[in-house]
């Protein structure tokens, strides 16, 4: 089992940058790609950004967030990160690490989530 704990949230204004951070432990070694995700108030979770463990492949994003989001991950420290630059209030949300471990083909370990709120 993989334990994610996301950090990082907090309240900004339109135009700000923050940075969340996912710090994975437990069986960590089966892990092969990180994601996060996003719901809002009344709308279904959906997917942000992905990054393979491995960098195996390219980085995927959701069109709502590419050219401002960024995924990076530090493998030394099992963190990954995710760069939010230009916020709109529209990126308010709680954010969700996840992760694939081997076997499963969806997300199967899941963080608690960070509120991120962006005032106009």
């Amino acid at each position: 089992q993989v334990q994610l704990v996301e950090s990082g949230g907090g309240l900004v204004q339109a135009g700000d940058s923050l940075r969340l951070s996912c710090a994975a432990s437990g069986r960590t070694f089966s892990v092969y790609v990180m994601g996060w995700f996003r719901q809002a108030p009344g709308k279904s979770r959906e997917f942000v950004a992905s990054i393979s463990w491995s960098g195996d492949s390219t980085n995927a994003y959701a069109d709502s967030v590419k050219g401002r989001f960024a995924i990076s991950r530090d493998n030394a420290q099992m963190t990954v990160y995710l760069q939010m630059n230009s916020l709109k209030p529209e990126d308010t949300a709680v954010y969700y690490c996840a992760a694939k471990t081997s076997g499963s083909p969806s997300y199967n370990s899941w963080g608690q989530g960070t509120q991120v709120t962006v005032s106009s």
